[in-house]
């Protein structure tokens, strides 16, 4: 078996969550219909919203079952911004953070390019903290054209936990709802809807343990949103469409067991990743550790995430030829048409391109082992060599091409 180190991409599913999907796959019913099994149905749904909130820390009625996180962030961007505008044709400026997952920058990009939007990106550090500082000055220099400020929980490439209480309480100070994408945050620290101040928060099952297909969106019960699709009225009129009854009942399942055992597995995931790092450093010196320093301070990021760059080397080439190893990673990059693109987080965070190329990120779940992390730590020496060498040599080549004048 391959050493899965992949798991903020996805993790496998829990037990509990395989057997409430497989009991929910076998029956049938739709969760709108008046007869008995349509009934049977709606209870599993409302039993699992009831567990999904009090794993959040938020009133079950917040709670609008989407097709995962993407789904969510978007229904949470584009309904907060249309509503805020509808409202008050004033409030046309997005406050965003540079570093978030695509579900949320593309939409932002679509509704400047589509809707109007003006988008103001906040600026981080070398770490991935976004300017809590920056955004009070926009907010105080004119809140009134401002529809909402997105910044997700906690990054998904470099594992940064971001300071969402204090971002909460600057816009609060304006009456200035604010989103954040949490899908990396719950399952993996302590989340409460209730605490965090924020007006509309992304979640999504398969990062948790629970199947793919299926997220939920919390919503303030005094926030207004403007749905994205149209139907049935189901989730408050905000989401339409039949609910997907066995995924929701799984989801719940594995949100019930990860947050029933968070500190304990936190802590054996966290000494897991400190491990891997300390591994890294001391086989690989050139590798850079990207995010917060280590040691970080309790929670200042994702126990499970280990981010590095590695110097001269292509992230695609490291990860391939990891993966022919055994293990399994991920670059953290986007790739559009087969061609390589250098992560827009690592970007934003100052690295040059050459760096933000050769990122690799290792991230840890419950299934995870020390013998997982023995074996990247045993073959990564071998794979990055190998890896700058063919990194080298592209350059070498490029340069040759470019000195005859043909391309």
């Amino acid at each position: 078996m391959p050493a899965y180190l992949d798991h903020a991409a996805t993790t496998p599913i829990s037990p509990p969550a395989l057997a409430a999907l497989t009991l929910e796959l076998s029956r049938s019913g739709n969760p709108s219909s008046l007869h008995g099994s349509g009934r049977r149905a709606r209870r599993i749904v409302e039993d699992a919203r009831e567990t999904l909130a009090r794993a959040a820390g938020a009133h079950a009625s917040e709670v609008i079952f989407t097709s995962g996180g993407t789904e969510a962030d978007n229904l949470a961007v584009k309904g907060l911004f249309w509503a805020q505008r509808d409202e008050d044709r004033r409030r046309t400026r997005i406050l965003c953070s540079p570093i978030e997952h695509p579900a949320v920058q593309d939409t932002v990009e679509w509704l400047e390019r589509h809707e109007g939007a003006r988008v103001t990106w906040l600026p981080v550090d070398g770490h991935g903290v976004v300017s809590v500082e920056a955004l009070r000055a926009e907010l105080a220099a004119d809140s009134g054209s401002i529809a909402l400020v997105s910044v997700m929980w906690a990054n998904n490439e470099v594992g940064t936990v971001q300071g969402i209480t204090d971002i909460t309480s600057a816009a609060a100070a304006y009456g200035v709802p604010v989103h954040s994408d949490a899908v990396q945050a719950f399952g993996s620290l302590p989340v409460s809807f209730a605490d965090s101040g924020l007006a509309t928060m992304a979640v999504s099952a398969h990062k948790i343990g629970g199947p793919v297909g299926v997220g939920a969106l919390f919503v303030g019960r005094s926030v207004k949103l403007t749905p994205v699709q149209h139907g049935g009225g189901q989730e408050r009129d905000v989401r339409s469409g039949t609910l997907d009854r066995a995924g929701i009942a799984a989801f719940a399942a594995a949100a019930d067991d990860v947050v029933a055992h968070l500190p304990a597995e936190a802590a054996r995931i966290e000494a897991l990743r400190n491990r891997l790092i300390q591994g890294v450093l001391r086989e690989v010196p050139d590798a850079v550790l990207r995010g917060v320093p280590h040691p970080a301070p309790a929670g200042a990021r994702l126990p499970g995430n280990a981010h590095f760059t590695f110097p001269g080397c292509e992230g695609d080439s490291l990860l391939f030829l990891l993966d022919l190893a055994g293990i399994e990673s991920s670059t953290g990059s986007a790739c559009t048409a087969g061609v390589p693109r250098p992560s827009h987080v690592l970007l934003a965070m100052g690295l040059p391109e050459d760096q933000a190329r050769g990122a690799q990120r290792f991230s840890l779940g419950h299934t995870s082992t020390p013998e997982d992390v023995d074996a990247v730590v045993a073959a990564l020496p071998a794979a990055y060599e190998r890896a700058r060498a063919a990194g080298m040599a592209a350059s070498a080549s490029s340069i040759r091409t470019a000195g005859t004048g043909f391309s």
